[in-house]
């Protein structure tokens, strides 16, 4: 039987079929247009193909500042800089927040801006045209920025506010939604729940009348050894379904086709570190310590997929911390993770997820003590700085400090 807990979350039940290997992915969501959003199971399967990917570094996005009337930072950098340093370290600018002058609210923010070039404004000539490169701030590279309307001026600021100028348009920021870098998604081995049933009986009809019928949604959870399933966070399966074919994975299974919109893939490392996870938590810590900034990140939010709530122990709770992979933020996410909860632990994979846990209910009550051993390697490596890996400005050791003993934490360095 496929779903022998109906009625309970996906979390909550024993996913398993009557092929000699288990199911490795459960897809849940939704099939169709619909106003509303069903969270029900979709299908079983025993691959997927196209959902993590490793893409190529994103690149650098050029923008033009229209008739800008440059104040403060930017005057003086565009005052103060030959021709030929534009371009370089010397002209970057940092990060840079376009707004609307009035309501309504809007704004728009530009990250590890360089200034390129300026010149001119052909049309009003006490203004100039400033070239720049750097990167529009989207969740996902193939996120729509939509250009607001009834703007006709742009105030230009840094992050925190300070007053760059205002310009009358912004070339380069405003795009359509992209294609997806990975156009098609293959559920293979798959077993479908109803819902997908019928979407695969659409397949048939003409292409209009089938669409809405063949729209898809679903998040993937990771299947165990022993059934239980973990939602794999930001894995989510997105657009139409196209084709399906017998599987040489098993008889009665498909191989079912969906056409992706849009969306990225998880990097491919992912897979290594669910399949540490598929036998049951990790037994010992630390081995994410190999792993890239980009795979430390992932981690922390696979444990997030994978925490279960229990009540904390009482404040006053003395946890140690092993900081001697602390090299990156996302490393201190994963030692603290561990440091609370154990091997493979969650506490926090950002700056506001840290912050709710740190307000109780994830494995610690505050007030706690911290011994944070080999803090040397965090004060070494979290230091001042630009952080071009998150494109912001770098979290500190001192800036985790302020946020731990804000909410009563005892750190001991050592």
């Amino acid at each position: 039987m496929v779903n022998p807990n109906a009625g309970l979350r996906p979390e909550q039940q024993r996913w398993t079929w009557e092929h000699p290997a288990g199911p490795r992915w459960l897809l849940c969501g939704d099939i169709g247009f619909d106003d509303s959003y069903d969270d029900v199971p979709l299908a079983l399967c025993a691959e997927i193909e196209g959902l993590f990917v490793d893409l190529p570094p994103r690149s650098r996005e050029q923008f033009t500042f229209v008739g800008c009337a440059p104040v403060g930072v930017l005057a003086d950098l565009l005052d103060r800089l030959a021709a030929e340093a534009l371009g370089t370290e010397r002209a970057w600018l940092g990060n840079v927040s376009l707004t609307a002058p009035t309501p309504p609210s809007w704004g728009e923010d530009l990250c590890d801006v360089v200034v390129l070039a300026q010149r001119p404004n052909a049309t009003t000539p006490e203004t100039v045209d400033i070239d720049l490169d750097g990167f529009v701030y989207v969740n996902d590279r193939t996120d729509a920025v939509a250009r607001p309307g009834g703007v006709d001026e742009f105030v230009v600021q840094g992050w925190d506010g300070t007053p760059y100028g205002v310009c009358e348009d912004v070339t380069g920021v405003f795009r359509e939604q992209a294609a997806a870098p990975v156009p098609q998604v293959r559920l293979l081995g798959c077993r479908p729940e109803p819902p997908l049933l019928a979407a695969l009986d659409a397949l048939g009809q003409s292409p209009k009348a089938s669409r809405r019928r063949r729209w898809l949604r679903g998040d993937v959870h990771m299947v165990a050894i022993d059934g239980s399933a973990g939602r794999v966070i930001d894995a989510v399966v997105s657009g139409t379904v196209s084709a399906a074919a017998p599987s040489r994975l098993g008889a009665g299974l498909l191989d079912v086709s969906i056409d992706v919109v849009s969306g990225e893939p998880l990097p491919a490392g992912v897979l290594d570190i669910l399949d540490q996870r598929r036998a049951g938590r990790p037994s010992r810590r630390n081995l994410w310590a190999a792993y890239s900034r980009e795979l430390r990140h992932q981690w922390a939010k696979v444990a997030l997929g994978h925490h279960s709530s229990a009540p904390d122990p009482p404040s006053g709770t003395t946890y140690d911390l092993d900081g001697r992979f602390v090299t990156d933020i996302e490393g201190f996410y994963c030692a603290i993770g561990e440091a609370i909860n154990g091997p493979g632990g969650y506490f926090g994979w950002n700056l506001d997820a840290l912050d709710d846990c740190l307000s109780g209910g994830f494995g610690a009550l505050p007030p706690f003590r911290l011994v944070w051993h080999d803090s040397a390697v965090a004060r070494a490596h979290l230091v001042a700085g630009y952080d071009r890996h998150r494109l912001r400005p770098a979290t500190t050791l001192e800036d985790l400090l302020t946020i731990l003993a804000e909410h009563g934490i005892e750190v001991d360095l050592r």
